[in-house]
């Protein structure tokens, strides 16, 4: 959706991914880079995010806002952390025997540090909610937060073009659109494990 948003309005734009391995049967990072159409110039896109280059981190889970944190991908001066604040264990929180669960406070204290701005709730239930999936509610709230230049219309198009469970996934896009565009604290999880 992000890519056809872009190419849709004259920007050009890439993308790679990174399956990982390390949980929940691989954790993949997925990298958008996009840059205004010129007739004078062909850019060249990078492949891979770089460490305080990043305008805009989208998390589907909150460990995963945390993780990027950690790798340098999320600083204050430039990077909008989006992110959904359920959680899906880790195969490490699981396996532990006793309470091995994640402590969500300490990626709330970093995203309170570490990001210029911090866009945080559950968006898994916001999409559960409206029959979709977290992706659906995850770009509304891109969209609702106004970091990319362009309009919701746009957005919306760009969900209205993939064909696959239109009605759902505008639904919770609305959903995560009008959530992101309320002033306020972020709804971080509670204190200590979840």
């Amino acid at each position: 959706w992000i890519v056809a948003l872009a190419e849709g309005a004259g920007w050009v734009a890439e993308t790679t991914s990174v399956p990982g391995v390390a949980q929940r049967t691989g954790a993949t990072i997925y990298y958008v880079e996009m840059i205004r159409a010129r007739p004078d110039a062909s850019p060249v896109l990078s492949l891979m995010p770089a460490a305080g280059d990043v305008d805009v981190v989208l998390a589907a889970e909150w460990m995963e806002g945390g993780r990027a944190i950690l790798r340098g991908l999320v600083t204050p001066e430039r990077t909008t952390l989006i992110a959904s604040t359920h959680r899906s264990f880790a195969v490490v929180e699981k396996e532990r025997p006793g309470d091995g669960i994640g402590d969500s406070t300490a990626v709330a204290e970093a995203a309170g540090i570490a990001t210029k701005r911090t866009i945080a709730f559950d968006m898994a239930a916001l999409a559960e909610a409206n029959g979709s999936v977290v992706s659906a509610s995850l770009f509304g709230a891109l969209a609702g937060s106004g970091a990319l230049p362009f309009p919701r219309e746009a957005f919306e198009g760009a969900i209205r073009a993939g064909g696959v469970g239109v009605e759902a996934s505008l639904r919770a896009f609305a959903a995560g659109f009008d959530r992101a565009g309320k002033a306020g604290k972020p709804d971080l999880p509670p204190k200590g494990p979840d």
